[in-house]
């Protein structure tokens, strides 16, 4: 292991006992040993140094940096490279200077506790602010959930979560500091959540119960309209699954969705994959307030809204593998400044209503090709006692991907 000066060690609630003979080895050799209070006290007494993780945790290894080429030891709960320690660090230090000794993870521990085959089972990470409504786009009836808890609080904000959105039958399983002498494992119905003396240390695995009302998050595009609250400003569900078609979301892309409303298409974007991103910009501030809460309800909290109007708004942004433009394209201005935000091989979408806008979409189409395509969509609906077709308005589509050497 010449030249591994940093060992990155997996530790349960069993503490060093618990250890293999080589992490006991190289845990007594370490000049510094890093770990959380909780892992520093489970370790005992060692010689070196000992210094707690600091927030955010990329400041703590610029220190672990500091001292390349002598022996540090990282303590980490179960598998470091799961949900762990491992992965900040390996984003700074080359994994070649370093060795790992898992442990088992805390997903395998309450696995082996439920007798669920750890394969077929959901696994979230809840452990920052903010993640638990990650939850929802899994939240599939007859689907096995395991979740790594932020706090004490962290189980019973699911519960209440599965309750709104039509799950409150679900079985709610928390299992407190698993594999230690302070473990304790307790069941309720997800409606009756009740406990208020959870252990911060905790996972929580539900086995999911849909009632009649429920509202799950389809894996296709096109979620019903009324998932999303709007003040009419929402791009229909026929005409929004065609338009995530036509972005073709790939796995941790960046869309920018331009105008972006009430959200519908760059939280449909985000739902497609859990690495994909999405900036929106919308100029109309309630709007923009509307989008977040969308996203927040619809699991998706990391939608990046952002307040202000294209063209100036796109100044410094990342650039976007996919761009929609779902309004203000009526004078061009917003459709060049979005071409030229391009790479080669991105491709950009937009959606006209108005002639001024479909005129935009034309010329654009001149200039840089691809395709165009005019939607419209007729639902039934009630005309006194008897029933009619009433039209949406029509929508002309303009798709087309950015060649290689293009301007």
């Amino acid at each position: 292991m010449s030249g591994r000066w940093l060992s990155i060690i997996g530790i349960g609630e069993d503490g060093r006992k618990g250890l293999s003979a080589a992490a006991c080895t190289l845990l007594d050799a370490a000049e510094l040993v890093v770990g959380g209070k909780r892992h520093l006290e489970l370790a005992g007494d060692t010689p070196g140094e000992k210094a707690e993780w600091e927030k955010p945790l990329e400041a703590t290894a610029t220190a672990i940096l500091a001292r390349r080429g002598t022996p540090v030891v990282v303590l980490a709960s179960g598998d470091p490279f799961w949900f762990g320690a491992g992965v900040t660090l390996a984003r700074s230090i080359p994994f070649e200077e370093m060795q790992v000794l898992p442990a088992p993870s805390s997903f395998s521990l309450a696995a082996s506790r439920l007798g669920w085959p750890l394969q077929d089972v959901t696994t979230l990470g809840l452990n920052m602010k903010g993640l638990t409504p990650l939850i929802r786009r899994h939240v599939h009836h007859g689907r096995r959930i395991l979740a790594l808890s932020l706090n004490g609080d962290t189980p019973r904000e699911v519960a209440k979560l599965l309750r709104d959105w039509g799950f409150g039958e679900s079985r709610v399983v928390v299992m407190e500091a698993l594999g230690g002498p302070r473990e304790r494992i307790r069941r309720v119905c997800a409606k009756e959540f009740a406990f208020a003396d959870v252990d911060p240390l905790n996972i929580i695995g539900v086995d999911v119960v849909a009632s009649a009302s429920a509202q799950p998050i389809a894996y296709t595009a096109g979620l019903p309209d009324d998932y999303f609250e709007n003040d009419g400003q929402l791009t229909k569900r026929e005409i929004r699954a065609v338009t995530l078609s036509s972005l073709q979301p790939g796995a941790g892309q960046m869309l920018w969705d331009v105008g972006a409303g009430s959200g519908s298409i760059g939280i449909e974007w985000l739902l497609a994959h859990p690495a994909n991103r999405a900036i929106g910009i919308e100029r109309d501030a309630a709007r923009a307030a509307r989008a977040v809460r969308n996203a927040v309800t619809l699991g998706v909290p990391h939608f990046d809204l952002r307040h202000g109007a294209a063209p100036d708004a796109l100044e410094g942004l990342p650039q976007p593998d996919a761009i929609f433009i779902g309004c203000g394209t009526a004078d061009g201005k917003v459709i060049e400044a979005c071409w030229n935000a391009l790479k080669p091989g991105a491709r950009i979408v937009a959606n006209a209503v108005t002639l001024q806008s479909e005129a935009a979409l034309l010329a654009a189409h001149q200039r840089h090709g691809g395709s165009l395509t005019r939607m419209s969509v007729e639902r039934a609906e009630p005309v006194g006692r008897l029933t009619a077709w009433r039209p949406g308005m029509p929508v002309l589509q303009w798709v087309s991907v950015k060649p290689h050497g293009a301007a």
